[in-house]
């Protein structure tokens, strides 16, 4: 999502292979395409989208999928595989990324991003879903301003995906972090950033096959997670490094 960073991290050098006209037409694209605007003009299109036609859709598309094909990997995906966007796991490593590596920078500025991270989630994230008001899909209603976590609790709140949203916005913090303040090498980040897409495909994938989520809620939650990530690296940036 953020493979521009890569390269223009102080820490990282590239190869001539990565200078390429293909390369940097690619990379040029990824950058528009990932954008604050197009990832704010994304996820307005999409949440309209999810509250028109798409309403649709989401119902017949919700069913307990795994539950359908196999029993026996139910518990594998709700204990195993759905935790790992969870607050319980991604926030510990955000929490000792950021740590670590403001120690060996002599630096709060990962700490106190790490914590923006936080703020963005629960502030950002957390307003988008208590605003938007969508059912969770047991009570099979796919509108929106329908349900509230006043009324519903946590089933009133189901737009954009929480763990979606953190699968991109926390562990993309901790490979931003490590890109920004650390010598990793370019292989390294890129691998780091793999990681962020499998977890997000993981974290979409297991929410809609236990039918715990509409299917635009994924997408939106994915949406969500990235515009807040681009903004806080935005703002980073454009602060000047402290060093020691």
């Amino acid at each position: 999502m953020v493979a521009e960073y890569y390269v223009e991290s102080e820490n990282m050098t590239s190869s001539p292979s990565d200078r390429g006209p293909w390369t940097a037409r690619a990379k040029g694209l990824l950058t528009q395409a990932t954008s604050i605007w197009a990832l704010t003009v994304t996820f307005i299109a999409v949440t309209l989208v999810a509250a028109g036609p798409m309403r649709v859709w989401d119902y017949r598309l919700n069913r307990r999928w795994l539950y359908l094909a196999d029993p026996d990997l139910v518990w594998f995906a709700q204990h195993i595989l759905d935790p790992i966007a969870g607050q319980a796991v991604c926030l510990p490593v955000l929490a000792i990324t950021a740590t670590t590596l403001s120690y060996r920078r002599r630096s709060w500025r990962p700490i106190v991003f790490a914590a923006a991270t936080e703020a963005a989630f629960f502030l950002g994230v957390g307003s988008l879903k208590v605003l938007l008001a969508r059912p969770a899909t047991t009570l099979h209603d796919p509108r929106f301003f329908q349900g509230g976590l006043l009324d519903l609790g946590s089933r009133g709140i189901s737009y954009p995906s929480g763990h979606a949203a953190e699968a991109v916005l926390i562990y993309g913090a901790v490979a931003y972090l490590i890109a920004r303040y650390s010598s990793a090498s370019t292989r390294a980040v890129l691998l780091l950033w793999w990681g962020v897409a499998a977890i997000s495909v993981n974290s979409v994938m297991v929410s809609f096959a236990l039918g715990w989520h509409w299917a635009t809620d994924l997408i939106g939650g994915l949406l969500a997670g990235g515009l807040f990530l681009r903004i806080l690296m935005a703002v980073d940036r454009r602060v000047p490094l402290l060093h020691s």
